[in-house]
């Protein structure tokens, strides 16, 4: 996978979280995953069409999706993964999407998004390609990861 097709996901984090009050974040370890993605708690899925094709499966914990749902809506107390709570999670990993989108398009690669798809428990999810990145991002000190998994398109 090119490594074009990576940075402006990771450059997201840096351009969005701090927008929402979150600036404990950091780069945790990368690693290269089969087809199958082990749910850890939250996945949320995106897909990709245009000049790249595939999935960006974002994923965490409970608790984490949990206390960024809070952190997002100004700090309201989130005891369970409810349907705002789900609306607030799908919609950062919209925000996170939507901005790399921005960056691919500033290097005149143009590519659409779905929308988010949010699922929770333990499970497993199929990636659009046999190899998939994963580059974990800590969050407050919770892992948050991202999966991407795009080709350019034929």
């Amino acid at each position: 996978m090119d490594v074009r097709y990576i940075n402006p996901f990771l450059d997201a984090f840096v351009n969005v979280m701090p927008q929402l009050g979150i600036d404990d974040l950091k780069k945790g370890k990368i690693s290269i995953k089969g087809k199958t993605i082990s749910s850890i708690g939250v996945l949320i899925i995106i897909g990709i069409v245009g000049d790249l094709r595939g999935n960006i499966i974002y994923g965490t914990t409970i608790e984490n999706a949990k206390n960024i749902a809070s952190r997002m809506m100004m700090g309201a107390p989130v005891k369970e993964l409810d349907e705002i709570a789900q609306s607030a999670i799908s919609e950062l990993t919209n925000m996170l999407t939507a901005n790399a989108c921005t960056s691919f398009s500033e290097e005149g690669i143009n590519i659409d998004i779905s929308t988010p798809t949010l699922m929770y428990g333990n499970f497993k999810a199929t990636a659009n390609s046999d190899k998939v990145l994963c580059v974990e991002m800590i969050i407050n000190g919770a892992p948050f990861e991202v999966n991407i998994s795009i080709e350019k398109s034929k």
